[in-house]
C-alpha cells in the first residue's frame, strides 16, 4: 500500500472513531440559544451537561466545579440535527453503476461503507437519524454506534421495505430470473397474512420501525409510480401488526389515492408523497400524518439521470426526469396546508445539509426547516423525551454555527461544533481527535 492510500485509510479510521472517549461534564456558554422547545432564541445562556445528558439550562455564563467550560459565546447553539430518511450505507448514484452495485456488494461491504458515511454525517451536525430500508448491516451499525465501537448518529432502523412481487421494493426487478439471493424475499408481501409475518420477522431481527412501498417506484425497474400496488388490506395488516409491537410505519409512496388509502390505514409518515394534492395534505393533517419530502434525493438523481443515465437501473432515468422536479413544486402546497413536516434527505453518502437549502428555497421558512430537523423529527421517531431539544433530561446532542442559520441559511452547511451524548466530535470547524 502506498503512502497516500495508507494516509487515507488512517484518516477514515480516525474520523470513524474520533469522539469515542467517555463524555466529560461540561458547561456550554451559548451566545445565542435556539433550544428546539420553542422557536424563540435566548441570549447568553449556559447548558450544563452531566453524564452525557443536559442537567440544566441557565441564564448567563456560569461555571460548575469539575466541569469543562466550552466557549460558544459567539455562536448560535441548537439541538443536534435529525434526518428522518437516510440509507446510511448507500453510495451516491453518481459514483457507481446501480445494477453492478447490487450484484457485487454484500451486506458486509455496505456495513463498512456505512461506518464511513455515518462518521461523515455526524460531522455535518446530524446526531440522530432514521434509516428506512436497510438490512442486517444497518442493525449491526446501529448497535456498534450505541456500544461506542464507531462514531455516528443515533440510528432508528427499518429493514427491507415491504411490498408486493414486482413492486418498487422487489430486488429481482430487471434481473435474470435465474438469479437468487436468500435475502431477496425478506420484504415481499402479497397477502395480509404475509404482511403480518414480515413485520414480526423484522421485529425479531432488530428493526425499530417498518417501511413499506404501497405504490410503484421511481428508482426501481418495471413498475409505475402512479399505481397503488399493495392492497388496502395488506397495508392495514402491516400497520396494525407494527403498532401492536410498538413500531411506527413509514410509507414510501407517490400517487394521491394511494397516499390517502395509506393514511386511512394509519401510517405514521408519508415518505416523498410526490403527487399529493391539497385534498391529500388535508387528510394527512386531519390524521396527524407526517410528510418527509426528501428533496435532496430528487436533486441528486435528476442530475445523474440527465448527465449519466447509464449509471441508473434500466428504465429509471426516464422516470426520474419525468417526476423528480414535482416534489419541489409541491412543497409550497404542503407548507400552506399545515401538514406536519419532518426533515429527510434520502441519502447516505453526501451532504445531508442540502435538504435545509432545498426546503428553504422551495417555500419553507428557515425557522420551520430547523423545527423539521429537530422537534418534528424527534416527534416522528417517537423520541421527543430524548432528542430534538435542549432541555433537562435530554441527551446532550448539540450543534453550533458561527452565525444564526435562520438569518444566514448557508450556515446549515457550516457546522462548527458537534456534541453527541456529551462527547465533542467537532470543534472550531474541525473533527476533534481523542
Amino acid at each position: 500500500m502506498n503512502r497516500t492510500a495508507t494516509a487515507t485509510v488512517w484518516g477514515i479510521l480516525w474520523l470513524a472513531t474520533a469522539g469515542l472517549a467517555g463524555a466529560r461534564d461540561a458547561v456550554i456558554h451559548a451566545g445565542t440559544l435556539i433550544d428546539g422547545a420553542s422557536s424563540e432564541s435566548r441570549q447568553k445562556m449556559s447548558i450544563v451537561v452531566h453524564d452525557g445528558r443536559i442537567a440544566s439550562v441557565e441564564p448567563g455564563f456560569i461555571t460548575r466545579s469539575g466541569a469543562d467550560v466550552i466557549d460558544l459565546s459567539n455562536a448560535t447553539v441548537m439541538p443536534g440535527f435529525i434526518d428522518c430518511h437516510v440509507h446510511i450505507a448507500s453510495r451516491l448514484p453518481s459514483r457507481m453503476n446501480a445494477t453492478e452495485d447490487r450484484l457485487t456488494h454484500s451486506d458486509l461491504d455496505r456495513a463498512f461503507d456505512g461506518v464511513v458515511f455515518a462518521a461523515a454525517m455526524l460531522q455535518q451536525g446530524f446526531t440522530s437519524a432514521r434509516d428506512v430500508g436497510g438490512g442486517d448491516d444497518t442493525v449491526a451499525l446501529r448497535d456498534a454506534i450505541n456500544e461506542g465501537k464507531v462514531a455516528g448518529p443515533r440510528l432508528w432502523v427499518s429493514l427491507e421495505p415491504l411490498g408486493p412481487t414486482g413492486g418498487g421494493a422487489d430486488p429481482r426487478n430487471g434481473l435474470d430470473r435465474s438469479l437468487a439471493n436468500q435475502g431477496w424475499d425478506n420484504g415481499i408481501v402479497n397477502t395480509p397474512d404475509e404482511a403480518r409475518l414480515r413485520v414480526r420477522e423484522h421485529k425479531r431481527r432488530g428493526a425499530d420501525l417498518i417501511k413499506m412501498l404501497p405504490s410503484g417506484g421511481i428508482a426501481s425497474t418495471g413498475n409505475d409510480p402512479h399505481q397503488q400496488l399493495m392492497t388496502n388490506e395488506e397495508m392495514r395488516a402491516v400497520v396494525e401488526t407494527a403498532h401492536g409491537l410498538g413500531m411506527k410505519v413509514a410509507a414510501h409512496i407517490y400517487p394521491p389515492g394511494a397516499i390517502e388509502n395509506a393514511v386511512r390505514a394509519g401510517v405514521d409518515s408519508v415518505e416523498h408523497g410526490s403527487f399529493a394534492t391539497a385534498q391529500t395534505f388535508a387528510l394527512m393533517k386531519e390524521h396527524g400524518t407526517y410528510l418527509v419530502p426528501t428533496l435532496t434525493v430528487y436533486d441528486v438523481f435528476y442530475d445523474v439521470a440527465t448527465h449519466h443515465p447509464e449509471l441508473l437501473a434500466p428504465g429509471t432515468p426516464e422516470k426520474e426526469i419525468a417526476n423528480d422536479l414535482l416534489p419541489k413544486r409541491n412543497l409550497a402546497l404542503a407548507v400552506k396546508s399545515g401538514v406536519k413536516i419532518a426533515f429527510g434527505s434520502d441519502i447516505g453518502e453526501g451532504d445531508h445539509s442540502m435538504e435545509f437549502r432545498l426546503l428553504i428555497a422551495n417555500g419553507m421558512a428557515a425557522d420551520d426547516a430547523l423545527v423539521a430537523a429537530t422537534r418534528n423529527a424527534a416527534d416522528l421517531i417517537g423520541a421527543s423525551d430524548r432528542i430534538g431539544s435542549i432541555q433537562p433530561g435530554r441527551y446532550a446532542d448539540i450543534v453550533a454555527t458561527a452565525a444564526d442559520p435562520r438569518r444566514d441559511t448557508t450556515q446549515f452547511g457550516k457546522v462548527q461544533f458537534v456534541m453527541k451524548g456529551g462527547v465533542v466530535y467537532r470543534q472550531n470547524g474541525a473533527p476533534l481527535a481523542h
